[in-house]
């Protein structure tokens, strides 16, 4: 059977059995004895490159001694998925990155980010990603800066159906650098203040005022799974996008973002955080 190129999903799943095998202390051969099966194939469900059907995840639980019910009815969940999703169509067009990205955000049971340097790009506008993505660090085609765009903006229709909780944590930063000019920003904002109205989206500023700033110097999402177990985090740096989901990562990232909220503005005073900048805005540029 030719083995598949797995999915983030499908890779996670793999990653969740792994775990459950160390943590009952088995090898992989000795796991594939208990399962009446090869190690090679043990390797290759744990990597994500062969299917594991539900009866065989629950073998899989039961010789591992696993007791954690909800964990293994949510890993179930998982090996029953078999429609594709809409991101699945730019995988010919797009790196693997931002198509793990929309498919963190497209299981996510509650979202939460923080940006320090950026909007978050659930809620940029045309324009700004546009001027984003221009003025990256690598030059990039016009055709693929559009690219790019559309497919950022597609990201955002779960913002936009409303059915996702979504925390955005911005750091006052975000607020001021103007990709595009001022003119671009100042739309920009606008747009964040109308979606921070959603009834699911809760914008929080943190001014830099603040003292004793306890955020990282990256910008992160925390995707809420189904089980805490399932949570996942990615964070950018200048080095690429990575993929945190190990229970002490999660743990760690739990509370850096708690601390954040900690010193954050509220909604309404965070509202009016980001209209005093478009007014000195308007001041400086009349």
């Amino acid at each position: 059977m030719a083995l598949r190129i797995p999915t983030l999903r499908q890779r996670r799943l793999g990653a969740e059995l792994r775990r459950m095998r160390e943590q009952a202390g088995f090898g992989g051969s000795h796991l594939a004895r208990l399962l009446g099966v090869t190690p090679a194939l043990v390797s290759q469900m744990e990597i994500g490159k062969s299917a594991v059907s539900v009866a065989r995840l629950h073998e899989i639980a039961e010789a591992c001694m696993c007791a954690n019910a909800p964990l293994v009815e949510a890993l179930a969940d998982m090996a029953r998925e078999r429609d594709s999703a809409w991101w699945d169509e730019y995988r010919t067009t797009l790196a693997a990155a931002p198509i793990d990205v929309a498919e963190i955000e497209g299981r996510a049971k509650r979202l939460k980010s923080f940006t320090i340097g950026i909007i978050p790009g659930l809620l940029q506008t045309n324009s700004y990603a546009t001027a984003v993505f221009a003025t990256g660090f690598t030059p990039l085609p016009e055709r693929e800066v559009d690219r790019r765009v559309k497919f950022r903006l597609r990201r955002q229709q779960i913002i936009q159906a409303g059915e996702t909780p979504y925390t955005a944590l911005v750091h006052e930063a975000a607020l001021r650098i103007q990709y595009g000019g001022p003119t671009v920003l100042r739309e920009q904002l606008e747009s964040l203040i109308r979606d921070s109205e959603r009834p699911a989206v809760s914008l929080r500023v943190v001014p830099f005022a603040t003292a004793n700033f306890p955020g990282p110097s990256e910008n992160l999402l925390y995707a809420e799974g189904p089980v805490p177990e399932l949570d996942t985090v990615q964070a950018d740096s200048s080095h690429g996008s990575h993929i945190f989901d190990s229970p002490a990562q999660l743990a760690g990232y739990r509370a850096t973002l708690e601390r954040i909220e900690a010193v954050a503005l509220q909604e309404s005073e965070s509202r009016d955080h980001i209209r005093s900048i478009m007014k000195e805005m308007n001041d400086r540029h009349e």
